[in-house]
C-alpha cells in the first residue's frame, strides 16, 4: 500500500520560506513521478510543480517559477517555497504517479496524500 505523508507547513509571515516534505512508503516499483497541488480556500486544487522519478526534470505552474523549488531524494519530494505572499495559503497535496508524468492532470494522480496546510501572514 503506498503512502505519501507530508510535512512542513505552518504559518510563515509573507516574505518568509517553507519547505515541505513527502515521504513515500510502500512502493514496489522503485522511485516515483511525484509533485505537489495546493488548494486554497474556496478555490479549486490546482498543480504547483513536479518532478521525474530521477529527479533530473522538473515542472513547474508559470505562476510560481523563481519562488518554488521542487527536489527529491530518492522517495521524498521536497518542496522550497521562498518570497511567500498572503495567496499561497492553502492545503498543500502530495502527488505520485506509477508512470509517466507528474502534471496539472488531477485524473492521473494514482496516490494523493493528506496535504498539509500552510498560511502566509500579511
Amino acid at each position: 500500500q503506498v503512502q505519501l505523508v507530508e510535512s512542513g507547513g505552518g504559518l510563515v509571515q509573507a516574505g518568509g520560506s517553507l519547505r515541505l516534505s513527502c515521504a513515500l512508503s510502500g512502493s514496489t516499483f522503485g522511485s516515483v513521478p511525484m509533485g505537489w497541488f495546493r488548494q486554497a480556500p474556496g478555490k479549486e486544487r490546482e498543480f504547483v510543480a513536479a518532478v521525474s522519478w530521477s529527479g533530473g526534470s522538473t515542472y513547474y505552474a508559470d505562476s510560481l517559477k523563481g519562488r518554488f523549488t521542487i527536489s527529491r531524494d530518492k522517495n521524498t519530494a521536497y518542496l522550497q517555497m521562498n518570497n511567500l505572499k498572503p495567496e499561497d495559503t492553502a492545503v498543500y497535496y502530495c502527488a505520485a504517479k506509477l508512470y509517466g508524468t507528474v502534471s496539472s492532470n488531477e485524473d492521473a494522480i494514482d496516490y494523493w496524500g493528506k496535504g498539509t496546510p500552510v498560511t502566509v501572514s500579511s
